[in-house]
């Protein structure tokens, strides 16, 4: 029988033939563990890697192959072995680190972003620092001595602070007020028309830069330009206009603008452009003498000017006719207020004329308004309003016209069904002592009963012309009620109502 030869060895590696054995028998080198020696064999074998990979394992190999070997370590069977290679053969399924790859996709997405924010930031950084240093340069250019030059920096201040707030704040911090306002005495028309409109878009929606403005002395230096001898253009009249109408705006500068003798101005400018509906200056005027109104020390200055005759003859015109009547419900606040519009020519006729004429609810709001304040203060207001005709627009008014509208109607009628309850009362009251015989029957009694029946039938005549005069007005009422709710001109009163008309009598009135 043949021998078989045992080669008690460790671990292999193939291709080194052992200088002690014969044949086929291969040294067994302990250079490698059985682990390391099945991850070097898929490693190297695997299809999946790359060219650099593969020649990154073949080093590792050949420097694992030259290295001095270990201690000798125990031997191993032969079963060992084989399994050893059978399990380098299998292939190795390895988890791959899917997750940790997201998360450092990830990390690397915010990285870019951080630093992309980062960059943006200096972007904008490095931008405001060249806008701010650009608005120095512009403030000393406002400071210079050439005429010119300060014309184009407020040129230039005009287009910045046209739509950018926060340009006119830091340009108003830089100090671009005073040198602007000073450039009001310049006899230039272009250089005051440039300093008044960069002054107008320096104070829209800031009501520090307002306040600066009018501080600095700039109503003073408007006014000395509308005084001068040379008398300014119509544009550089409506720059300051437009001027007074932002500066108005603050309620700190009211009394100030008012007191230094713009409100002689506007009236004068309201008067010349009272026939251009169309013109911006006019509005403007009215809605800075709207501002100053509120403010009750500048009443006094509004009555010296003539101003409420001005409003109230103005009435007629639909384009101003609501700020009209605004400014006379700020001006019947006050006592002295109320005494200038009762004795302005025909005041009352044309305030009840526009309940009888206007559809707008705000007009129709503000006349009640300025009527009910004028009744429930004076007596002789109150005989002047029914003088003119107020009842019958009352009436209309109470149910054709806005709640505001209605219930201001409404009070206006119970004060004066209170007044005429009075009157009333008093004539009773004068008439109290009188007695009140017993018929006597006899031939005197039937001539009593004759004169009875003489002044029964001259009351009932009298009875008659009133209830005709009631009638008539009734239905004039109606036909004016159904004009403005819009029906039918055609429209005919139903039955029922032609029947309350014809029983009604002077009873029916509310006084």
């Amino acid at each position: 029988m043949a021998k078989f030869h045992r080669n008690d060895v460790g671990s292999v590696v193939l291709g080194c033939p052992s200088p002690t054995t014969s044949g086929n028998h291969f040294r067994l080198c302990t250079a490698f563990s059985a682990a390391s020696f099945r991850r070097k064999i898929f490693d190297a074998m695997s299809c999946g890697s790359s060219s650099r990979h593969r020649h990154q394992l073949m080093q590792e190999m050949i420097y694992d192959a030259v290295r001095p070997p270990p201690p000798p370590s125990p031997p191993t069977s032969t079963t060992t072995i084989r399994s050893v290679l059978k399990e380098s053969n299998e292939p190795i399924k390895t988890k791959r680190p899917v997750k940790n790859s997201i998360n450092n996709g990830k990390r690397d997405k915010l990285a870019d972003l951080l630093n992309l924010e980062e960059a943006e930031s200096d972007a904008e950084t490095t931008k405001k620092v060249q806008a701010l240093e650009g608005l120095k340069r512009l403030v000393k250019e406002l400071q210079m001595e050439k005429e010119e030059n300060k014309r184009a920096a407020a040129s230039r201040v005009r287009l910045l602070t046209k739509d950018d707030p926060e340009s006119r704040v830091t340009l108003a911090i830089l100090g671009t007020i005073p040198p602007l306002i000073a450039m009001l005495d310049f006899e230039d028309f272009n250089s005051q028309i440039a300093a008044l409109y960069a002054l107008l878009n320096l104070g829209i929606g800031n009501d520090q830069n307002k306040a600066a403005i009018v501080k600095a002395g700039a109503v003073h230096k408007m006014l000395k330009l509308i005084k001068s001898p040379n008398e300014p253009s119509q544009a550089v009249s409506d720059a300051i206009v437009a001027n007074f109408l932002g500066l108005s705006a603050l309620d700190s500068n009211k009394p100030i603008i008012g007191s230094s003798g713009a409100i002689p101005f506007l009236v004068k400018t309201l008067k010349i452009l009272d026939k251009q509906s169309g013109c911006q200056a006019r509005h403007d005027a009215l809605r800075a003498l709207y501002n100053l109104s509120i403010s009750p020390s500048n009443i006094s200055f509004i009555m010296v000017s003539d101003l409420i005759s001005f409003l109230v003859n103005a009435l007629g015109d639909m384009d101003v006719s609501e700020r009209i009547l605004s400014i006379l419900s700020n001006v019947v606040s006050t006592p002295e207020g109320r005494k200038g519009i009762s004795i302005a020519p025909e005041a009352f006729p044309i305030l009840v004329d526009v309940l009888n004429w206007t559809d707008s609810p705000g007009c129709q709001e503000k006349a009640s308004y300025i009527l009910m304040v004028m009744a429930h203060k004076a007596y002789r207001d109150r005989q002047a309003m029914i003088e003119a005709g107020i009842v019958s627009p009352l009436l209309e008014l109470t149910l054709l016209g806005s709640m505001l509208a209605q219930k201001r109607a409404s009070r206006i009628l119970e004060v004066l069904r209170v007044d005429k309850g009075k009157q009333v009362s008093g004539n009773l009251g004068g008439n109290t002592s009188a007695a009140v015989s017993a018929p006597i029957y006899g031939s005197s009694a039937n001539q009593y009963g004759k004169d009875c029946l003489v002044e029964e039938g001259m009351m009932s005549e009298e009875k008659k012309a009133v209830n005709l005069l009631v009638q008539q007005s009734l239905q004039n009422n109606m036909k004016r009620i159904v004009n403005r709710a819009n029906l039918p001109q055609d429209f005919v009163p139903s039955e029922h109502l032609k029947s309350l008309t014809a029983s009604s009598t002077s009873k029916s009135l509310p006084f």
